[in-house]
Parts: C-alpha cells; sequence; structure tokens
C-alpha cells in the first residue's frame, strides 16, 4: 500500500503578510547599518587624514628654526668675502654644503606639501604675516609687506607658522 502523498499546508494570509512585513523591516535595518558602517569608515579617514596633517605640521614647525640657522649662516658668509669675492680658505666648500642642505630642505617640504608663504609686494593679511615693524613716513591707504624678517609656511589652508614681516603703507 503506498501512501496518500500529503498535500502542502498553505500558511494563512495574514501569515504571508507579517512575514513579508518582516522581511521589509530587516531589510531596511541591514540598509540603515550598511550606511552607518560606510559613514563610520569616511568619518574615520577624515579623522586619520586631519590627524596626520596635524602631525606633519607639528613636525615641520620644530625643525623650521633649524632651516632658518642654515639661511641665516648662508647670508653671513658675505661678510667674511675678500676682495676679490671669494671666501678665505675652504670656506666656499662649506658655504656650498649648506647650500645643498638648503636645497635639500626646500625639496622635503614641498614633499610633504608644505608652502612658502609669499610676502614682499604682497598685501598684508593677518591670516598669513605678523608685522612686527611699521615703516616710517610712507602714507597711503593700502598696507603692503615691504620685507620679510622671518620666512612663513603653510600646509594646504593652515598656517603653520607665520610670516614675520614689515609693513608699509601704500
Amino acid at each position: 500500500m503506498t501512501k496518500p502523498a500529503k498535500k502542502a499546508k498553505t500558511p494563512p494570509a495574514d501569515t504571508i503578510e507579517q512575514l513579508r512585513q518582516q522581511i521589509t523591516e530587516l531589510t531596511q535595518a541591514l540598509q540603515r547599518e550598511r550606511a552607518d558602517a560606510l559613514n563610520s569608515r569616511r568619518r574615520h579617514d577624515e579623522q586619520l587624514a586631519a590627524l596626520k596633517n596635524v602631525l606633519k605640521a607639528n613636525l615641520v614647525h620644530e625643525f623650521l628654526p633649524v632651516f632658518d640657522n642654515f639661511e641665516r649662516a648662508l647670508k653671513h658668509t658675505g661678510q667674511a668675502q675678500n676682495l676679490s669675492g671669494e671666501l678665505p680658505g675652504d670656506q666656499n666648500e662649506w658655504v656650498e654644503g649648506v647650500k645643498k642642505i638648503i636645497e635639500q630642505f626646500e625639496k622635503t617640504l614641498q614633499t610633504l606639501g608644505v608652502q612658502k608663504i609669499k610676502t614682499v609686494g604682497e598685501a598684508f593679511d593677518p591670516r598669513y604675516h605678523e608685522a612686527v615693524q611699521m615703516e616710517e613716513g610712507t602714507s597711503g591707504s593700502r598696507e603692503v609687506v615691504s620685507e620679510e624678517l622671518r620666512a612663513g609656511y603653510r600646509l594646504g589652508d593652515e598656517v603653520i607658522r607665520h610670516a614675520m614681516v614689515k609693513v608699509k603703507m601704500v
């Protein structure tokens, strides 16, 4: 004797509707979680990039005085030149070495995305310039940088160090 095949029971319509609603709710919840995860990842990446820039700016700021001293040393070599324009002894080689160090430092700053702030001839801008002297005897309505006393640097829009400048009115 063979058993008659059992007929599959069809669940009631309200149960089917409840299951469909539950599937819809779970799908929406999953989509929200995915969106939250993507947003969290994006925020994390942005915060990491910002932190890297802050660390880079702080590191560059610490090395700028060393760079300034190399530039000062190079400027003072002009005082030691003899009548023929030569430096005594083997100092020419020393000066060339300092020039190479300055070049290498400038290339490294460029690689890091650090830019020197424009100064002489530019309109005075307190966002980038720190006025430490005002040229006397000048009159006018516009403040213009007449001399750079210390170079300033920025990383993107963030100022690492303001340029110290002398200002005149034109």
